[in-house]
């Protein structure tokens, strides 16, 4: 291990990372709060300026990635599909098989200048988490409730607001529903041989509702689905602790770029599309276990550097205050204050390894995760 690896994995340096990350974070969400009297004056102006703030908080976990651990991403592609990516709407399929994935989507829309604007279909309960749900709710993601009943209209209604979103936006989709397991796995294959579909070796089987209903509402808003596909050089798993540790993963994103007015407006025939569309997915990951690279040339996108720069800035702004404070705990303090410091340092570290914890595949969500058969529409 070299010195700067060794650097990366001591418990100081996460700590700084993790003290300018919720810092600033609570500080723009703040900064988003205070738009809410311009959106009945002028809402595409709040719009684009939280589309700045977003960006803030979620580059930083962008320069985490690619900065800080160095992580490389290569990009398969079509040359001709290329030059629109993010200069167009989009809707995005990823897998969902690793523990960073939402991270190299948060990436791939970065390299393409959309990470600011970019949604997601998320959890009702993220709404009201400070700092990343926040953010989300000021950028005017979709949240669901997981019960399709109560979901149709307000993810419906939530879709059409879209329409005239002012800046270009990908529409980031886990269609899956759930991260990869092997137990969620083979129940959800039990599904595919009750309804008579091909059974799938890398994915689960996709849940068609939320992607119908995407495609519903933003056809026309909407211009082309990138079907994308990730997988990890030398059956690597990464992980966001690895991350943070600083070690470098290399990425492979196979994106494929579908018109959308070549998918069937009809709900069943669109749900059909969809369930082919994975299984050729499938085939994509096989031909990656295989040769070790995703078929088509490789288009080269070198990282921007705005990630770095905004955290760069937020480290100068809020590391000097906290600094000097720990310089007059220590030099005026008595040792109770001193080791009161020390003690909430160390909860706010072990604070932030369990909300990382949870983002490890065997502690992921539940969703899909039963003993019985699911309804995988």
């Amino acid at each position: 291990m070299g010195l700067l690896q060794l650097l990366k994995s001591q418990f100081l340096c996460h700590l700084v990372i993790c003290y300018v990350f919720l810092v600033s974070g609570l500080i723009i969400n703040f900064l988003q709060i205070c738009t809410l009297p311009l959106w009945p004056i002028n809402k595409q102006l709040a719009r684009r300026i939280n589309c700045r703030l977003g960006y803030s908080i979620a580059s930083q976990m962008v320069a985490l990635l690619e900065w800080w651990s160095g992580t490389e991403c290569t990009l398969y592609t079509d040359p001709e599909s290329y030059p629109l990516y993010g200069k167009e709407n989009a809707i995005v399929v990823l897998n969902h098989n690793f523990e960073i994935d939402f991270l190299c989507g948060w990436t791939f829309c970065e390299r393409f200048g959309v990470l600011g604007s970019s949604k997601v279909l998320a959890k009702k309960e993220l709404a009201y988490v400070p700092l990343i749900g926040w953010m989300w709710y000021f950028l005017e993601i979709v949240f669901c409730k997981r019960k399709w009943e109560e979901d149709r209209r307000t993810v419906a209604k939530s879709l059409q607001n879209l329409r005239d979103y002012p800046e270009n936006y990908w529409f980031l989709l886990h269609c899956e529903g759930t991260r990869f397991t092997e137990k969620k796995h083979q129940i959800s294959m039990q599904v595919a041989e009750s309804k008579g579909l091909p059974k799938l070796k890398y994915h689960l089987l996709p849940r068609t509702k939320g992607f119908c209903i995407t495609v519903q509402n933003l056809r026309g808003a909407v211009t082309a689905v990138y079907d994308s596909t990730l997988n990890f050089r030398n059956n690597e798993t990464p992980t966001l602790l690895g991350v943070l540790n600083g070690k470098k993963y290399h990425a492979d994103l196979y994106v494929r770029r579908i018109p959308l007015d070549t998918i069937p407006e009809d709900e069943a025939e669109c749900a059909a599309w969809l369930h082919k569309l994975y299984q050729e997915k499938d085939q994509f990951q096989e031909q990656y276990f295989q040769t070790g690279r995703f078929p088509g040339p490789i288009v080269s996108q070198p990282r921007r550097p705005w990630a770095l720069l905004n955290w760069l800035f937020w480290a100068c702004l809020l590391l000097y205050p906290l600094g000097v404070l720990l310089v007059q705990v220590i030099s005026a303090g008595s040792s109770l204050t001193i080791l009161s410091t020390a003690a909430l340092c160390v909860a706010a570290s072990v604070g932030v390894r369990w909300m990382i914890g949870q983002t490890e595949i065997d502690k992921g969500s539940s969703y899909g995760n039963k003993d019985a058969p699911l309804n995988n529409n």
